[in-house]
């Protein structure tokens, strides 16, 4: 009862702030005699999805599929990199600034070149999510590893434990939260990676319903694909948090300061 509680004082209030703000949303269109091809209401746009249920989880599906295959190829190479340079500092030296630069390079620019290089099928939209998502869990983890406690790892050392122990029992279960840290901005980066690369060339999901409904003024239809892209970004946030939670108990406790 008293987790119940508990939840529902961290609940209610985004939940009344929300509900205000459709209130305050509806009754300004209502007010104002706003088009429904500029603004539509709240109501117009939950007609709609009620409307469209059908056909909006087939594009659905095909954005679930290929977010989770990205976030999953995406950490994966994430956690490889910050593994390697981890162990290879002169590597990490040479390569962290590439890392970071290759974060600035617009993904709507870049993706018109996979599609050139790999064609239209699934591969380079893995690559363009990867691309996405990596970074965030790459950065996390070698934070979290670089921040091990020295004393501890001192003492592993001295007892004659080698970099693969240290790393196994002492950095890594150590580094566990940043690396969930990363994964919860990799999890919602997933969804917008695969939008993006749906938008460039697809034939199902979020992202190509969008365009074709931006191409016909239905703002009822873009506002519907807004909130499933919004929903299924909470879902994926969720699930890594829940994880955390499960993991968290796993992790040495960090110092005040660390």
């Amino acid at each position: 009862m008293t987790i119940v509680r508990g939840i529902w004082r961290s609940v209610w209030p985004p939940l009344v702030a929300v509900l205000l703000f459709l209130g305050c949303w509806e009754l300004s269109v209502d007010l104002f005699h706003v088009d429904k091809w500029i603004l539509p209401s709240p109501a117009d746009i939950g007609h709609e999805a009620s409307a469209g249920a059908a056909g909006l989880w087939s594009h659905t599906k095909a954005t679930l599929r290929l977010t989770l295959i990205g976030f999953a190829v995406g950490s994966s190479v994430g956690l490889f990199v910050a593994v390697l340079l981890h162990f290879l500092p002169i590597v990490k030296s040479a390569l962290y600034p590439l890392l970071i630069l290759s974060q600035n390079v617009p993904t709507i620019a870049l993706g018109p070149l996979l599609m050139i290089w790999f064609g239209f099928g699934i591969l380079p939209k893995i690559i363009l999510i990867t691309l996405v998502c990596f970074f965030p869990v790459a950065v996390a983890a070698m934070d979290g590893l670089a921040r091990t406690d020295h004393v501890m790892r001192g003492y592993m050392e001295m007892a004659g434990a080698s970099k693969r122990q240290i790393f196994r029992k002492l950095e890594f279960p150590f580094a566990i939260p940043s690396i969930l840290s990363g994964l919860k901005i990799s999890a919602t980066y997933s969804v917008m990676g695969a939008v993006i690369s749906e938008w460039l060339g697809a034939d199902k999901g979020i992202g190509y319903y969008m365009q074709m409904q931006k191409a016909t003024f239905r703002t009822d239809r873009v506002f519907v694909a807004i909130l499933i892209i919004v929903a299924i970004s909470l879902a994926m946030f969720i699930c890594v948090a829940l994880v955390e939670r499960t993991l968290s108990r796993y992790s040495p406790p960090r110092k005040a300061g660390k």
